[in-house]
C-alpha cells in the first residue's frame, strides 16, 4: 500500500483530474447536443461557458467536490463494494451541494445541463479511481495483528505462526485483580502495564481495534480468543469486515466461524464475506425495493392494523424486542403486537401453547400481518428479505447449550423469511433450524433468495385463504 502521504496525494490529484476532466467534458457543446435528445436531458438548456466562465466553474467545482470526497483520501482499506457505494453518496452530496451554490449565488452556477452531465460522469469515473487505487487484501500477509482475551493463548498464536507479528490487541478477560488493572490499561488505547510477548508488544485496546489495523498496516488480523462471546470475538470480526482485512482464527475455534477451507498450520482463514459481489448488490438492490413498494402498496393496511390492536386492549400497537444481526450486533426489531404484555420467557414456544395471544392477535398471526413493520428494518438496511431469521438474544444464550455452532448464522444479515421458515422449521428445534440456516448460507445466491420469496409468498396466500375459510 501506499505511504499515508502518497496515498492522499495519488487519490486528491486523480479525484482533481477527473473532476477538471469532467467539467470540462461536460461544457463541450458537441456533447450537450448529444445528450439533448436523451428524454431527461431535452428540457435542459444547452449552454457552453466561455474561457474565464468555465475556469471559475471548474475551481468551484474542484472545492466543493474535493471537500464532499475527503474521507477517501485516507489510506484506509475498504472493500471493493464500500468503496464504490461511499464514492457515489459523496458524489451525490457534492452534486447536490453545486447545486445549491448556483441557487444562492448565479457567479458560481454551473449550467443546469452541465451540471448533471458532470455528475453521471464523476459517479462512474471517482469509483473506478477508488477501486483502481484501493488497498487489496494480500493472499499470503506479511503483517498480522493479533487481538485475544487471553495472553497464553495470544502467545501460543504468535509462536506457532509463521506471519510477522507487528503487535498484539488485548481487551481481555480479568480473571484476578492484576489481570483487571491490564485489561483498563489496554482498554484505554495505551498499552501501559502490558507485557511483551516473544518481543512483540501490545498495541492498545480493543476499543481501537479497528484504528490499530489501518495504523500499522496490517494483511492480516489473526484471532486469538479463548472464550470466544459476542462482544470480542465477532466484535474483532466485525471490524476486519469494516476495513477490508482477512481475518484468521486458530483451529480450534474454527467451528464457530464460516472458514474457507484454507488452513495454514493451525490457523484458517475465515469467510468474512460470503456474498458474491455480484449477489450483494441484487440483493441489496431487491431488498430495498421489497420493503419500499411493501410500505407504500400496504400501508393503508398498516393503517387499519394499528388502529386495530388499539382499540382491542388499549396497550401499545408495537412489540419490541432485542434481537442479534450480523456478527453479533444487535438491533430493536418491531413487530405487530398480538399478545398480552408481560415478562417473558427465553425457552421457544409453539403458537398453539401460548394463551397471552390476543384477539387481534389471532387474525394477524397466521395472516402474517405482524410481520409488516418489519420492512421498515429492511429498508433501513438491518435486515434482510432473506436470511436467518434474527433470534432474540437472550433466547439465543439458551439455545446455544442445544446448538454449539449456533453462531455460524452471523455471518449474514437476519431475515424476514429463510430456507428453515419455508420448510417449517422455528426456534423450538434448533440443531434443524441450524442446519438450514447454514445451507442457505453455504448455497445463498440472488436467484436462490428469488425462490425462497416465492416460495413463502404463495406459503402466506396459502395461510391466509385457510384462515379465512375457517
Amino acid at each position: 500500500m501506499r505511504t499515508r502521504w502518497r496515498y492522499r496525494l495519488v487519490s486528491a490529484g486523480g479525484t482533481a483530474a477527473i473532476t477538471a476532466g469532467c467539467v470540462s467534458v461536460a461544457n463541450h457543446p458537441t456533447l450537450q447536443q448529444l445528450t439533448a435528445v436523451v428524454p431527461v436531458f431535452e428540457r435542459l438548456p444547452a449552454v457552453t461557458l466561455s474561457n474565464g466562465e468555465l475556469s471559475l466553474a471548474v475551481l468551484t467545482t474542484l472545492a466543493v467536490v474535493l471537500g464532499a470526497l475527503a474521507p477517501l483520501f485516507k489510506p484506509r482499506p475498504r472493500r471493493r463494494l464500500d468503496t464504490v457505494f461511499l464514492s457515489v453518496r459523496r458524489v451525490a452530496l457534492a452534486v447536490v451541494a453545486l447545486a445549491a451554490v448556483g441557487y444562492f449565488d448565479y457567479t458560481y452556477r454551473l449550467p443546469r445541463a452541465t451540471l448533471v452531465i458532470a455528475g453521471v460522469a464523476m459517479a462512474v469515473a471517482l469509483p473506478l479511481w477508488y477501486v483502481t487505487i484501493r488497498r487489496r487484501p494480500r493472499v499470503d500477509p506479511d503483517r498480522a495483528v493479533v487481538v485475544g482475551d487471553d495472553l497464553p493463548t495470544i502467545a501460543e498464536v504468535i509462536e506457532t505462526t509463521d506471519v510477522s507479528v507487528t503487535g498484539y490487541v488485548a481487551p481481555g478477560r480479568p480473571t484476578s485483580r492484576r489481570e483487571r488493572d491490564r485489561r483498563i490499561a489496554a482498554t484505554d488505547g495505551g498499552g501501559v502495564g502490558m507485557p511483551r510477548i516473544d518481543g512483540v508488544e501490545c498495541l492498545g485496546g480493543f476499543s481501537r481495534f479497528e484504528e490499530l489495523l489501518v495504523r500499522h498496516d496490517a494483511d492480516a488480523a489473526i484471532l486469538a480468543f479463548a472464550y470466544p462471546d459476542r462482544s470480542d470475538f465477532f466484535g474483532a470480526l466485525d471490524a476486519c469486515y469494516n476495513v477490508g482485512v482477512p481475518a484468521k482464527v486458530h483451529g480450534r475455534h474454527a467451528d464457530a466461524v464460516l472458514t474457507t477451507g484454507v488452513q495454514r498450520g493451525e490457523l484458517v482463514d475465515i469467510d468474512l464475506e460470503p456474498w458474491d459481489w455480484q449477489d450483494y448488490v441484487l440483493k441489496r438492490a431487491f431488498d430495498f425495493w421489497f420493503a419500499l413498494v411493501g410500505l407504500v402498496v400496504l400501508s393503508p393496511l398498516v393503517l387499519v392494523v394499528a388502529a386495530a390492536i388499539k382499540l382491542d386492549d388499549g396497550g401499545p400497537v408495537f412489540y419490541e424486542q432485542t434481537r442479534t444481526a450480523e456478527f453479533g450486533d444487535v438491533f430493536t426489531l418491531r413487530k405487530f403486537r398480538t399478545m398480552t404484555p408481560a415478562d417473558e420467557s427465553p425457552t421457544p414456544v409453539g403458537d398453539g401453547e401460548n394463551d397471552r395471544i390476543t384477539r387481534v392477535g389471532r387474525v394477524l398471526r397466521p395472516t402474517h400481518l405482524d410481520e409488516l413493520p418489519q420492512l421498515i428494518a429492511i429498508l433501513r438496511g438491518r435486515m434482510s428479505v432473506v436470511g436467518p431469521r434474527a433470534a432474540w438474544v437472550d433466547e439465543e444464550e439458551q439455545i446455544e447449550r442445544n446448538a454449539e455452532l449456533w453462531r455460524k448464522r452471523w455471518f449474514v444479515k437476519p431475515g424476514l423469511t429463510g430456507l428453515a421458515q419455508i420448510n417449517g422449521v422455528s426456534s423450538t428445534d434448533p440443531e434443524r433450524k441450524l442446519t438450514y440456516d447454514v445451507a442457505y448460507i453455504r448455497n445463498q445466491s440472488f436467484w436462490f433468495d428469488l425462490r425462497i420469496v416465492v416460495r413463502q409468498l404463495w406459503m402466506v396466500a396459502v395461510d391466509a385463504a385457510s384462515f379465512v375459510r375457517s
